[in-house]
């Protein structure tokens, strides 16, 4: 710990935040991507000892830095879909997130958004594979998403499938663009566009591929939701 500012942890790469549960009410993230296995194993055990209560989360992990993770903290969970994995126990969720996601394509990005919702203490509600190509498959689970206290909404391509959901439910919604799609979607942008452009209100849309942002946000919605007679 620094002995200079017990709100961080000095682990001499690295200066962990470790005071950010008491000031938001969810603890740091380790965002993998760009750091070694062992830096992600370190900030995850010092996290993991400052929260021992409650899971903590490490996001877009390499082959290798996941099988670090597996072999030195045998207690952590490893969600290969989402590349992420989780330390301790999941709180009680209170409230539900509906994520929803167009296709199986967006698979990963879903599960990174479920993934993080448990984690700051909502529940899951998970819809797949029902976008705009066959609408019928998503006015099926209409009733899921009215009973939502927030909505996920995954989608690539042209990113159609938020605006749809927008105007079936007013449960609150965020969007997240995906990067699946040919040329012309230029890596999610095309999809970035759609979401922002929507002709439906009251649709927020996180950055290409921001699960955890899009979770992050959704489970905070559902957290302060009144409770449903």
């Amino acid at each position: 710990m620094d002995q200079d500012d017990p709100r961080t942890a000095d682990l001499g790469f690295a200066r962990v935040d470790v005071d950010r549960a008491a000031r938001t009410g969810d603890p740091e993230v380790v965002y993998g991507a760009g750091k070694t296995p062992d830096q992600v194993v370190a900030i995850l055990s010092a996290l993991h000892e400052k929260h021992p209560e409650r899971a903590v989360l490490a996001t877009r992990l390499s082959d290798e830095s996941l099988d670090v993770v597996r072999r030195a903290l045998p207690d952590a969970t490893i969600d290969l879909v989402a590349r992420a994995v989780t330390l301790g126990p999941l709180p009680e969720p209170r409230g539900t997130v509906a994520v929803v996601a167009a296709g199986t394509s967006d698979a990963p990005v879903a599960a990174e958004a479920a993934l993080t919702i448990r984690v700051h203490g909502a529940g899951v509600d998970r819809i797949d594979d029902v976008g705009v190509a066959g609408l019928h498959r998503l006015l099926a689970v209409r009733d899921r998403l009215a009973t939502a206290d927030c909505l996920v909404v995954v989608a690539g391509m042209e990113g159609a499938l938020p605006s749809v959901v927008g105007g079936l439910t007013g449960v609150p919604l965020v969007a997240v663009p995906t990067s699946v799609g040919y040329g012309a979607s230029f890596g999610g942008i095309a999809a970035l566009l759609g979401m922002l452009n929507s002709c439906a209100p009251g649709v927020t849309v996180v950055n290409i591929d921001n699960g955890y942002g899009a979770g992050v946000f959704a489970a905070r919605v559902a957290r302060r939701a009144e409770v449903r007679p």
